[in-house]
C-alpha cells in the first residue's frame, strides 16, 4: 500500500499541469490509464480475498468432517465397549451357572444310589477349610450378618453438641495438660550432696513440719482403748406363710395337668397323621423304588438315559436355532446399520451441499453488492470528473473572455490614444490656421465685430460641452445596466458549479 501510494504521488508529479491547454487530452488519457490500472489491482485483491475465504471455508469443512469422524469413532468405541462388557457379564453368568450345575451334579452323583452318609464332625473340625470353620455364602451362611449391632452409635460421637458435652465432662488435666519443669539435680554421680543443698533441704523439711503442726492445732482427746459401743443387729422381718391347699384341689390340679399332657400328645399324633397323609405318594414312591427288582431298576435307568438324550437333543436343537437366529439378527443389524450409515452420510452430504450452495449464494450476493458499490463509486467519479471538466471549460472560457476583453481594452486604449494624438495634431493645425485667420481678423475687425465673435464663441463652446456631458452620462447609465445584467448571469452560472465542487470535495475528504 505504501509503495503504491508513493508510486501514485510520483505519477501525479509527472502529470502535465492544468494551465497547459494543449496537454489536456494527454492528462485525461493518463488519468484513464491509471484508473484502469487501479481497477485491475483492486479486482486482483478482491479475487485473492475470495480465494483466501474459500481456503478458510475448506479448512473449516475439513475440520468439521474430522470432528464428526472423531465423534463417530468415539460412539463406535463406546458401543463396542458396552457390547464387550455385556458379553463379559453374560460369559461370567454362564460360567457361574455352569459351575453351579456341575457342583449340583457332583453332589447328585455322590448320592446316586441313595446312600446317606453320616456327618463326620472330627474331619470337619480338623479341616480348617470345611463348612464348620469357613462356611460359604451360597448356602445361606453370612459371617458378617448382624455385625452392625456391634457398631458404637452414640450422640457424643456423631453430633457437635455431643462432642462439646463430652469435652465438658472430661477432667481438666485431659484437655489442659500441665507439665512440670525438671528439677535440678542435687547430687553428683558419686552420691555426694553439697553443704548448701543439704542445709536447704533440712530447712525445707523443718518448715514443712512446723506448717503441719500449725495446721493440726491441738489434738483431740483420744478415746478409751477398750470402751466400744455394741450395736444391736437389725431385727429380721417376719417369715411369710402360705395356706396349705386342701387335698381335693391338689388332686384336681394333678388331673388337669394329666389332661393337658394327653391333649398335647393327641395333637402331636394328629399333626403326624396329617403329614403322613400329605406325603403319602412320596412314601409309596420310596417304598416302590426300594421294592423293585434289578431288571426294573435297569429299565428305569434306560428310560432315564433316553430322557436325558432327548433333553440333550432338544437343547442342541434349541442352541442351533438360537445360533441361526443370532446370525440372522446380526446380518439384519449389519445391513440396517449400513443402510442407516449410508442415509446419515447422504443427509450430511446434502446438508453440506446446501450449506455450500448458500455460502456461494451469499458470496455471489456480496460480489454483486460490491460491484454495485464500485459502479456507484465509478459513476460518482465520472460525474465528478465531468463536473471538473465543465468547471475547467468554464474557467478556460472565462480566461479567454477576460483575455479578449483585455485585448479589446488594449486595442481601444491604443485607438483612443492614436485618435487623441491625431485629434490633438489636427487641433493644433486648425488652431494655427485659426490663429492666423484670427490674427488677420483682429487686425481688420472693429469692436462690434469682436463682441459678436466672442458671443458666437461662447455659444459654440458652452452649449456643445453641456450636451456632450449629458450624452456621456446617458451612455454610462446604459452601460451600467448591461454590466449588471452580465454580472448576474455570470454569478448565476458559476455559483452552483462552485457549490457542487465544494460538496464533492468534502464528501471525498
Amino acid at each position: 500500500m505504501i509503495e503504491r501510494a508513493r508510486a501514485k504521488r510520483a505519477w501525479e508529479r509527472t502529470l502535465p499541469p492544468l494551465s497547459d491547454v494543449t496537454q489536456l487530452d494527454k492528462r485525461k488519457k493518463m488519468m484513464d490509464e491509471m484508473e484502469t490500472r487501479e481497477w485491475s489491482i483492486r479486482e486482483i485483491e478482491i479475487e485473492k480475498l475470495q480465494e483466501a475465504r474459500l481456503e478458510v471455508l475448506k479448512t473449516l469443512l475439513i475440520q468439521r468432517e474430522a470432528k464428526q469422524q472423531e465423534l463417530n469413532d468415539k460412539r463406535l468405541d463406546k458401543l463396542w465397549s458396552k457390547k464387550q462388557k455385556a458379553k463379559e457379564e453374560k460369559i461370567q453368568k454362564i460360567r457361574k451357572e455352569h459351575i453351579k450345575t456341575i457342583r449340583k451334579l457332583t453332589v447328585k452323583r455322590e448320592k446316586v444310589e441313595g446312600k446317606l452318609e453320616r456327618r463326620d464332625l472330627v474331619n470337619e473340625y480338623s479341616n480348617f477349610g470345611s463348612q464348620a470353620h469357613a462356611p460359604t455364602s451360597r448356602i445361606g451362611v453370612f459371617l458378617d450378618r448382624g455385625s452392625e449391632q456391634y457398631v458404637v452409635k452414640s450422640r457424643y460421637l456423631s453430633t457437635f453438641h455431643g462432642l462439646l458435652e463430652l469435652e465438658s465432662s472430661l477432667p481438666s488435666f485431659v484437655t489442659q495438660p500441665r507439665y512440670k519443669p525438671p528439677k535440678k539435680p542435687t547430687s553428683a554421680k558419686q552420691g555426694f550432696v553439697k553443704r548448701k543443698e543439704r542445709k536447704t533441704k533440712e530447712l525445707a523439711e523443718m518448715h514443712q513440719t512446723i506448717k503441719e503442726a500449725k495446721e493440726r492445732g491441738k489434738e483431740p482427746p483420744k478415746p478409751l482403748r477398750f470402751l466400744q459401743k455394741v450395736e444391736k443387729p437389725i431385727p429380721r422381718p417376719p417369715t411369710p406363710t402360705v395356706d396349705v391347699p386342701p387335698p381335693e384341689t391338689e388332686q384336681a390340679e394333678l388331673a388337669a395337668i394329666l389332661l393337658q399332657k394327653v391333649i398335647r400328645g393327641r395333637a402331636v399324633q394328629n399333626k403326624m397323621y396329617e403329614g403322613k397323609e400329605k406325603r403319602l405318594e412320596l412314601i409309596q414312591e420310596i417304598r416302590s423304588t426300594h421294592a423293585l427288582q434289578t431288571a426294573q431298576q435297569q429299565m428305569k435307568r434306560q428310560e432315564k438315559q433316553q430322557v436325558i438324550t432327548l433333553q440333550r437333543q432338544r437343547r442342541l436343537h434349541q442352541d442351533k436355532e438360537s445360533y441361526v437366529d443370532g446370525a440372522l439378527s446380526q446380518i439384519e443389524g449389519e445391513s440396517i446399520a449400513d443402510m442407516l450409515d449410508f442415509l446419515s452420510k447422504e443427509l450430511i452430504r446434502l446438508e453440506e451441499e446446501r450449506r455450500i450452495h448458500a455460502f456461494s449464494m451469499l458470496a455471489e450476493r456480496r460480489r454483486r453488492i460490491r460491484e454495485a458499490e464500485e459502479s456507484g463509486r465509478r459513476q460518482v467519479e465520472e460525474r465528478r470528473r465531468r463536473e471538473e471538466d465543465e468547471i475547467f471549460k468554464q474557467l478556460i472560457k472565462v480566461h479567454q473572455s477576460t483575455v479578449d476583453t483585455y485585448l479589446e481594452d488594449i486595442i481601444m486604449s491604443a485607438v483612443d490614444n492614436t485618435a487623441d494624438e491625431q485629434a490633438r495634431q489636427e487641433i493644433r493645425e486648425y488652431a494655427d490656421k485659426i490663429n492666423d485667420v484670427a490674427y488677420d481678423l483682429e487686425e481688420r475687425r472693429t469692436l462690434l465685430q469682436s463682441e459678436e465673435i466672442v458671443s458666437e464663441l461662447v455659444h459654440s463652446f458652452l452649449l456643445p460641452e453641456v450636451l456632450k456631458v449629458d450624452s456621456r452620462q446617458k451612455v454610462k447609465l446604459e452601460q451600467r445596466k448591461h454590466l449588471l445584467a452580465a454580472h448576474r448571469i455570470l454569478h448565476a452560472t458559476t455559483e452552483p458549479i462552485i457549490n457542487e465542487t465544494s460538496t464533492s470535495h468534502n464528501e471525498q475528504s
